[in-house]
Order: structure tokens, then C-alpha cells, then sequence
């Protein structure tokens, strides 16, 4: 397996398919690099570098107690684009991943960077207070965190449904793909599925994501019920300039499977233009 020794002793996973111009690519929780197959395959195909990892804790990568914050998230992608050696790479995030890309970009700078992509992603503020009334209620995440502690495989198989929006009237998804979603959670640390709910629901990235200044593309699902566009993906239009927002009628959470090739068409005409 191809890995990084981060600073502190961690080891991340990554893969690096084919060749070009390189696309890194940021899960979403709590899976692993695996969930970017489709999108990794495709760009690879059409000319690209296409590098994606297991973010610690997670995957393949190896399962330290603590650096579940979006700081040392952030410095871990740090490391691994400096080993790579990187450059004018286009930043891709999922969900919890966005805020690991926009976070990169607070800390270590656009030097290295030549675009962003964020899809479904959490950014810029998830949590619901006075100030981000669309927010999601603190209770529901502690929720979450709860019913982890408790039973985290019944917990990832019963949000799968809302995930990819299987409660949905006439929704298809096949038992392989579930099958597969469930084996890549259960890869996870439990410590780290819990403490990077915190990480996600309580970051407020809303004055960073002001500062870029790059090329921004937002793809959202206007029926994700796991991270309604209103407090994320329109949020975000409103604060980067010049960002450009697809939403895709009728799509649930899982976009780069559900509706990967539309994903992969976006992606693939963003990084050409």
C-alpha cells in the first residue's frame, strides 16, 4: 500500500492514479478514499492525476486517539501534497472533506492550489445558532454521537437511508453499493467517527470561505437530508466570489454515487475550463 508517515507518527493511506495535471480528492464521513472510485477512474481516464486518502482515522489510514480537529486534518493534507510534491492541483472535498480543503487553504495557502471543488459538502457552518438559524440543532449531533457510542454499524446502516436518499418514493440503489458503504464505515475508528462529528458540526468556516479567491465550483442535491443546501452549499455561493453553483433536482447526500456521472461530467468541465 502506498503511505505517508505523517509528523506525529500517523500513517496515511492514498492512492494515485494515472497522470497529468493532479485532482486531490477529500472524503466525506465516515468513509474512506474508495467513495471517489467513479470520479477518480473518469478523471484519470481523460488526462488526469487523480489522488485521493484515507483520511486519519479512517480507511486504511492508522487509527490514532486524538487530531480529529479540522486543523490537524488540514496540516495532514499539508503533508501529503508536500510529499507528493503537488502543484496546481485542483482541491476536491465531500461533505465533512470540504471543510479539510478550505481549512488547507486558511492554513498553508492557495500557492500550490489552482482550484476548489466542494460537493455536498458541510461548509461553511453547520451548527444552528442565533447567527446561522438554518443550522442543524446541537441535539441531533449529539444524537449522532450517542447512537455511535452505542451501536455504530446499526447507526451507519440506518443512515445510509437518508444518505442516499432510499426513503425516497421510487429511489434505487443497489445492495452492493450499500453493502459496500457499510464495510468502508466500519473500516473507521470509533473514536475517530465520533470526535469528527464535533469537528464538522461545530467548525465555523464562514469568515475563511470569504478569502478565496479561486476558481469555486458547489454541487449540491436540492433533497440531501443529511446537509440541506440552504445552511451549506447556498451559504457558500453567497460567500466566495465568483463561485459557481450546480444543484441537481431530486438528488440525495450521496451525489458521486447516485448521480456520479453527472458528478463526474462537472467535475471533468471544471478542470478544463
Amino acid at each position: 500500500m502506498s503511505t505517508l508517515t505523517l509528523r506525529d507518527g500517523t500513517e496515511l493511506y492514498y492512492k494515485d492514479w494515472g497522470h497529468g495535471q493532479p485532482v486531490l480528492f477529500s472524503h466525506g464521513w465516515p468513509l474512506s478514499a474508495d467513495m471517489w472510485e467513479y470520479q477518480m477512474l473518469h478523471l484519470a481516464r481523460n488526462g488526469y492525476r487523480a489522488v485521493a486518502f484515507d483520511r486519519r482515522g479512517f480507511g486504511r489510514s492508522s487509527q490514532p486517539w486524538d487530531g480529529y480537529d479540522y486543523d490537524t486534518l488540514a496540516d495532514d493534507v499539508a503533508q501529503l501534497i508536500e510529499h507528493l510534491d503537488l502543484r496546481d492541483v485542483v482541491l476536491v472535498g465531500f461533505s465533512m472533506g470540504g471543510g479539510d480543503m478550505v481549512r488547507y487553504l486558511t492554513r498553508h495557502g492557495a500557492g500550490r492550489v489552482a482550484k476548489l471543488a466542494l460537493v455536498s459538502a458541510v461548509t461553511p457552518f453547520f451548527l444552528k445558532t442565533d447567527d446561522n438559524p438554518e443550522g442543524m440543532p446541537a441535539e441531533g449531533f449529539a444524537g449522532i454521537r450517542a447512537a455511535i457510542t452505542q451501536d455504530r454499524p446499526q447507526f451507519v446502516a440506518d443512515f445510509s437511508a437518508l444518505y442516499f436518499g432510499t426513503n425516497r418514493p421510487g429511489a434505487a440503489v443497489s445492495k452492493g453499493i450499500l453493502d459496500q458503504t457499510l464495510q468502508m464505515a466500519a473500516q473507521a475508528s470509533i473514536k475517530a467517527t465520533i470526535d469528527c462529528v464535533t469537528a464538522f458540526s461545530e467548525t465555523d468556516f464562514r469568515r475563511e470561505m470569504a478569502d478565496i479567491r479561486l476558481p469555486t465550483l458547489i454541487i449540491h442535491g436540492d433533497d440531501d437530508q443529511t446537509a440541506p443546501m440552504g445552511p451549506t452549499a447556498l451559504a457558500t455561493a453567497r460567500l466566495v466570489p465568483g463561485a459557481q453553483l450546480k444543484i441537481y433536482p431530486g438528488a440525495p447526500h450521496a451525489t458521486c454515487t447516485t448521480h456520479k456521472d453527472q458528478v463526474n461530467a462537472d467535475l471533468l468541465a471544471f478542470l478544463r475550463n
